[in-house]
């Protein structure tokens, strides 16, 4: 077994693609949309082996989540591994000098990991992991 895919709620689908697209070197497909259910999104995969992908959907009736990312119960974020420490610390940098927000610098945690955590343009949290 394996994931196959991880869903994100998004406002701003093109937004939200692009992100995903510049920094995480992923490629998305056809947009998807469904006139019906005032339904759009994309299907984003990564380059290489990995068959994980990351559908972002958007509705215009979607409710805003005010609350803080790490204080809610379910899923509290994605992990995407980039290979080796320097591109955690690289990528990390990048996005600071890009304007977007770092929770957590680079450092190695307690269960082992060489991570940071960064927000996506909604607020998202990403763990950049080696």
């Amino acid at each position: 077994m394996r994931i196959e895919h991880i869903a994100i709620w998004v406002s701003d689908l093109e937004l939200m693609k692009n992100f995903y697209e510049t920094y995480f070197e992923m490629s998305s497909g056809k947009k998807y949309m469904n006139i019906a259910k005032h339904f759009q999104s994309y299907f984003l995969s990564f380059n290489g082996l990995n068959k994980t992908r990351i559908e972002l959907m958007h509705k215009p009736d979607l409710f805003l989540n005010e609350f803080k990312r790490d204080m809610l119960q379910g899923f509290a974020h994605i992990a995407i591994s980039v290979g080796s420490k320097e591109k955690v610390d690289d990528l990390t940098n990048k996005l600071r000098n890009d304007g977007y927000t770092v929770i957590g610098e680079p450092r190695t945690t307690g269960d082992g990991y060489y991570e940071s955590i960064v927000e996506d343009p909604e607020r998202n949290w990403i763990e950049i992991t080696e």
